[in-house]
């Protein structure tokens, strides 16, 4: 029986009331008498020579001096000194010099010939792997219990650092955890024949791992788990060793048992009865110390506050799971595995699930896990939904062999709940259902019968069937907009499937055979989407926007594979796509598909493979869709083909070039014919006359976004229609909005050519003309058109929202930015108000809706700087605007709100009270404030007081020893404090330090606003200055006690900011911005990002940009 306390083993002279005493203390009298006096016979290891025979054991002394020499310790020889080789069992196994096997073995060697000292060395070994800098002496092994050694070997623990070898960073540390779990299956495995069964090694080690994983310590526990672990599963290994054994001698001894009396033989009977019950005998200690590990420590340690240790029993019992089923494959034990399925770390659900793949892995084994299955089915299903990735990957995967295992274990409902996830942004995961989806729909299960069902059908693949229900399956899913990520999922799994274009083009272009159902209308146009999907990731060879980190570098394999890829499907649709073009030109949807095919093409095909009659046959069906059809994805999807097509890199940009002049030509002359028929019918024009210019101008639009089709002279038609349209009044907004695009496009194709060429003066002067006249006839158009703003559409709703994402980007340090997101309000209020309406001034300026979007700028202010904006905000308006309630004043509205809304009174009060922020944030504070601080006040109070007044000297509160009370109130020394704003002599002048130290440098457009504000009521400013010095000295006396910086104004951007951030930003703040970059990015910021133009010079001349 082994128990976490080892039998006291006494000296001679010390008998007295030792009987019930339980320690780890080993006697020279127990070790003279190898057979103990419980009258168990010791098997598999030879007796120990009489006590008169043993050399006389060397004491401690005599071992740490010259008494070791001749003897090796862990097959190193001991050495003393620094620089010698390792001299104890942990530093070999640490430094992983010498093999595993040698090492075991010269340990067993050295316990053959002294085990108590061996066994010491052992001890010493697993104290020393859990960090310990003591060492167990053989008097403390001698005469103190387990709880005693390890509580002394607790006070020898490193205080200053918590880390221990199996924590510790690092490519050695890792490999020490390898090596010290190797040492232990080595040492069981190597002394599995004899010294196990000795009733000595086995049960100090058990007991001293069992105190060791009850200690308060996490070292001693973590150390001491693993290695139990790992000895349980070591002890697994022999216990089914000997069961195999043990039938393996059963069979000979029932054969030779059953063979005739005459040849049976006697002696070989009698010797195989032994040998089973010597087997049985052993197989019966191995139970025994197996259930003390498991007993006395994994039932303890599997649910410890500690996750690793945690990982360390789950991983394990799945080992042992595995490899002895028929002993541990149980409900008794499942259900710790079970029960951990639910555990709220990670890392431990992460383990129970892999430790069950390995089980769901084995076929056989499935009848031993149905109970399991069905209780703990849901859980597995539930944990698709993982907040950690990893776990739902691996809870997908464990799905899928559970569906492997049994079609009928899991439910349709099951089913569903893993089928959406393909759909997933998180790749891995979506990868992991695409394969649960395809061993459930899209795995075929009798190839060979469905080849020949199609063959007699007259298909070429028997794939026909997959691909319906794949189409199906897209189509019930209802998120038509996410096939790209549908294809993707299944890319791995379902490749053959997926790039089997012709069976894809059969269905779409042949009529259906006996037993073939017909697609649908949306059928078609799902198999279409899903067609195009499968090319583009074929050709690209790497996931959708919106899946993985970016393009990774292809391996040669990867890459030989696209380009066979890209090979196969251009030869394939060279053919196939003007037939598909033809058969589909009328649908706008499935050609805006079809035509994007092209892109993907790997064009030297056309030239190399002589295949230019099917080029002939691409462009008059893209000729013939353009002619059909005037919606703009189906224009673009023509243009954009014609674009890549005309390349210059490959020889059929010729043949393309003249069918597109072709075709263009025949536009514009339609076009022009239609102007003037428009034009001169005038407000007598019919609808077919509006048609045919819109119709015609559309397509051009279309194709001049990509083409440059200057020499057709566009611009001077759609002048002529914009400018009929505004001094008639009776252009139709669509013909309007087409011109402008297409001037445009015109002009931008000039400063092309303009900026890739050395161009004339001439060329110079008419372009000018050209875009002034465009930029008088737009602002004609948008006085006549007035501020008509829809505020709740989608493009005003994505430029705030790209406005939300930039303001995030500045990040939650206001201090470093400040200036920055001032700036950036002073420009935005100057160009709201930058023109005037013509119909007067009680009308809103035409770019008043911008504040709308500046407002989300505002949380990025600093509460004071608030009132600073606000006020220039206030130079802008007139008295009726502030009146104003009206619609189209909203954006002024909720702009001027922005900025008087702080989440506090006080706040809404400093914008026109200079010290009620003030006031109520020195009120916060508890305590008093130290005597020698006093000055230190009338220092803040001074800045303060210059801040309001507008000093030439100004500079900013929040500037005052700002970078490091952004975020966490800090503790200064007052003399610290006062030695701040010294300049650093090392820096060199404009320097980051001579920037932030300087107030001078400091000093931009907020600066000067405030000296403005200052200068304009002089009066309301010394009341406030005599009224924050009055409640400086009412306060004094309540903070003397306090050792923090007075900064109310800079310290309240920590706490307050936050709160206002996640008010205003509570649905935003989910975007993930690179943190690194960002910092970065705003160390760099400096004041003339902004404005560089605008320089200033201070007394010193030194020159600086300035907002």
């Amino acid at each position: 029986m082994i128990t976490s306390e080892l039998p006291v083993l006494q000296d001679s002279s010390n008998e007295s009331g030792a009987a019930d005493t339980v320690s780890l203390s080993v006697s020279v009298s127990e070790l003279e008498d190898p057979t103990d006096t419980k009258g168990k016979k010791k098997r598999g290891r030879p007796g120990r020579p009489p006590a008169a025979n043993k050399k006389p054991r060397k004491s401690p002394a005599e071992k740490a001096t010259g008494g070791a020499k001749g003897r090796k310790a862990n097959g190193v020889p001991q050495t003393n000194g620094e620089g010698g080789d390792p001299v104890t069992l942990f530093e070999v196994v640490r430094m992983g010099k010498s093999a595993m096997q040698s090492v075991v073995d010269d340990w067993i060697e050295s316990y053959k010939q002294d085990r108590d000292i061996a066994l010491l060395d052992l001890i010493n070994f697993f104290i020393q792997c859990s960090g310990c800098k003591g060492t167990v002496r053989i008097e403390m092994f001698r005469n103190m219990q387990n709880a005693e050694i390890i509580r002394k070997m607790t006070e020898e623990f490193d205080e200053d650092s918590g880390d221990y070898p199996l924590t510790m960073p690092g490519p050695l540390w890792k490999k020490f955890r390898y090596n010290f779990c190797e040492f232990i299956c080595v040492l069981i495995r190597q002394c599995q024949y004899s010294i196990i069964y000795d009733e000595y090694l086995m049960d100090t080690v058990i007991s001293l791992l069992t105190g060791l994983s009850d200690s308060q310590v996490r070292a001693f526990r973590h150390t001491s788990t693993l290695a139990a672990m790992k000895l349980m599963t070591a002890l697994v290994n022999v216990a089914l060793n000997l069961s195999i054994h043990q039938d393996n001698t059963q069979r000979q001894y029932e054969a030779e048992r059953n063979k005739m009396a005459g040849k049976r033989a006697n002696e070989k009977l009698e010797l195989l009865l032994q040998k089973r019950k010597e087997l049985q005998e052993n197989q019966d200690e191995i139970e025994n110390m197996m259930n003390s590990i498991f007993k006395g420590i994994f039932v303890h340690r599997y649910r410890d506050a500690i996750a690793e240790i945690r990982a360390i029993c789950i991983e394990e019992i799945g080992v042992w799971m595995k490899m002895y089923s028929d002993a541990f494959l149980n409900d008794s034990y499942l259900k710790y595995v079970g029960w951990t399925l639910h555990d709220r770390q990670g890392e431990v659900r992460l383990k129970c699930l892999k430790a069950l793949q390995n089980l769901y892995t084995n076929r056989e084994l499935f009848p031993k896990l149905e109970l399991f299955t069905n209780r703990f089915k849901d859980r597995i299903v539930s944990m698709t939904l993982d907040k950690e990735y990893d776990v739902a990957v691996e809870a997908i995967r464990l799905i899928t062999l559970i569906l492997q295992g049994s079609e009928d274990a899991l439910s349709n409902e099951d089913c569903e709940n893993v089928y959406h996830l393909v759909y997933s942004a998180h790749r891995p995961v979506a990868v992991a259902a695409g394969e649960f989806l395809h061993r459930k729909l899209f795995s075929r299960h009798d190839p060979q019968a469905e080849e020949e069902l199609a063959k007699r059908r007259g298909r070429s693949s028997p794939n026909g069937n997959l691909l319906r229900m794949l189409v199906l399956f897209f189509l019930e899913s209802e998120l038509h907009e996410h096939a790209a990520y549908l294809v993707d999922s299944l890319w791995e799994s379902s490749q053959e499937l997926l790039k089997d274009w012709e069976c894809m083009t059969e269905l779409l272009l042949e009529e259906p055979v006996q037993g073939e159902e017909v697609l649908s209308d949306r059928q078609e146009s799902s198999l279409i989407e899903l067609m195009v999907c499968t090319i583009r990731q074929a050709a690209e060879a790497h996931p959708p926007v919106g899946r993985g980190t970016g393009k990774r570098v292809l391996t040669a394999k990867e890459r030989k594979t696209q380009i066979d890829d890209k090979n196969k499907l251009t030869e394939h649709f060279i053919m196939a796509l003007p037939m598909l073009l033809s058969k589909y030109q009328a649908d706008s949807e499935k050609v805006a598909n079809l035509l994007q095919i092209p892109m993907f093409f790997d064009l030297d095909v056309y030239s190399a493979g002589r295949m230019e009659k099917h080029l002939d046959a691409l462009l008059k069906q893209i000729r013939l869709v353009v002619e059909k059809h005037i919606e703009t994805d189906v224009l673009e999807a023509c243009s954009k083909t014609y674009s890549i097509l005309c390349s210059e890199e490959y020889t059929i940009m010729n043949r393309v070039d003249i069918a597109r002049s072709q075709l263009i030509d025949e536009i514009t002359d339609r076009f022009t014919h239609s102007v003037e028929d428009l034009l001169q019918e005038a407000e007598e024009a019919d609808d077919d006359d509006i048609y045919n210019v819109l119709s015609t101008l559309k397509r051009l639009t279309a194709f001049h976004n990509a083409h440059d089709l200057t020499r057709w002279d566009l611009f001077g038609s759609c002048y002529r229609l914009l400018k009929a349209g505004i001094e008639q009044g009776a252009m139709p907004e669509q013909i309007a909005v087409q011109a402008l695009q297409c001037s445009h496009y015109s002009i931008l194709w000039q400063l092309v050519k303009i900026t890739e060429g050395t161009p004339s003066k001439e060329d110079l002067v008419a372009l000018r003309r050209v875009v002034k006249s465009f930029l008088a006839l737009f602002n004609e158009l948008l006085q006549d058109q007035g501020p008509t703003l829809d505020r709740t559409s989608s493009h005003v709703s994505g430029i705030k929202e790209l406005a939300r994402r930039f303001a995030l980007t500045f990040g939650l340090d206001q201090i470093k930015t400040r200036e920055a997101v001032a700036t950036l309000h002073k420009d935005g209020i100057e160009f709201a108000f930058k023109y005037q309406n013509p119909h007067g001034a009680e009308f809103p300026p035409p770019n008043l809706a911008f504040l709308e979007v500046l407002s989300e700028f505002s949380s990025k202010l600093l509460r004071q700087d608030k009132k600073t904006v606000h006020s220039y905000l206030e130079k802008f308006m007139s008295e009726s605007m502030s009146e104003r309630r009206e619609d189209v004043w909203l954006p002024l509205i909720s702009y001027r709100n922005s900025l008087l809304t702080g989440g506090e009174d006080g706040d809404r009060m400093s914008v026109t009270s200079g010290a009620s922020s003030k006031t109520s944030s020195i009120r916060s504070k508890k305590g008093r404030t130290p005597i020698h601080k006093s000055k230190r006040i009338e220092e803040e109070s001074s800045v303060e007081a210059s801040w309001l007044r507008g000093n030439d000297n100004l500079q900013t509160p929040g500037a005052l020893t700002t970078p490091q009370l952004t975020s966490t109130v800090l503790r200064e020394n007052p003399r610290q404090a006062a030695d701040t704003h010294l300049p650093d002599h090392d820096s060199e002048p404009g320097s980051e330090n001579d920037y932030v130290h300087n107030p001078q440098m400091q000093m931009s457009w907020l600066g000067q606003q405030k000296m403005e504000d200052s200068r304009k009521d002089r009066t309301a400013m010394n009341y406030m200055k005599a009224r924050n010095q009055t409640v400086r000295q009412t306060v004094r006396g309540l903070m003397e006690d306090d050792a923090e910086p007075i900064f109310e104004d800079v310290m309240m951007s920590s706490r307050g900011q936050l709160e206002d951030m996640n008010e205003e930003f509570e649905d935003t703040m989910v975007i993930d911005l690179p943190p690194s970059r960002n910092r970065r990015e705003r160390a760099e910021l400096r004041p003339d990002f902004f404005d560089s133009a605008a320089m200033i010079e201070d007394e010193s001349g030194f020159t600086m940009p300035m907002f």
